[in-house]
């Protein structure tokens, strides 16, 4: 076989490795963004730990159906970048969705979210939940409230004794 052949299936079996790794992947079009702003969307998703790579699409689509991913292929046409995480479900859709209300050249076209291919809808559900950390402060929230309650209740009856005692 000839060397851009082995080279091209290396490429290949990369992308599909990330699409089975990733707890969950952006596909966008990114026609439009300035050197400035695609630099800008790079950084930010870079902090969170998440990459961002534009792949030849012929390439793509075979690491696409590589991975059980077939219906991932009508998206994959024209100018497309993908992001991917293998650790946040929810940061590439919420800092894409953030950015591409600044920048309206920024298009999301699809996603996948934990190996279930998702639409621009489903992302941009997605990207309006709250962080874990968020999630989990919530989470404590409503398991104290009762125990905060009976506190407070239990603090109201022994002033109401004190009173009634002096």
């Amino acid at each position: 076989m000839s060397k851009v052949l082995e080279a091209k299936k290396a490429v290949v079996n990369e992308i599909a490795d990330k699409m089975k790794a990733s707890a969950s992947m952006v596909v966008v079009d990114y026609r439009g963004l300035n050197v400035a702003q695609a630099t800008e969307l790079r950084k930010q998703l870079r902090e969170a730990g998440v990459e961002f790579k534009v792949y030849k699409n012929s390439m793509a689509r075979r690491a696409a159906e590589a991975s059980g991913l077939e219906g991932l292929n009508e998206h994959l046409t024209g100018p497309n970048a993908i992001a991917f995480s293998t650790e946040d479900v929810i940061a590439p859709a919420k800092i894409i969705n953030n950015f591409a209300k600044d920048n309206e050249a920024l298009e999301i076209k699809a996603g996948v979210i934990e190996g279930v291919l998702a639409s621009v809808e489903e992302v941009k559900a997605l990207a309006t939940l709250p962080s874990r950390e968020g999630l989990l402060s919530m989470l404590l929230s409503v398991l104290q409230a009762p125990m905060r309650n009976f506190a407070l209740v239990t603090k109201a009856v022994a002033d109401q004794k004190e009173e009634q005692g002096a």
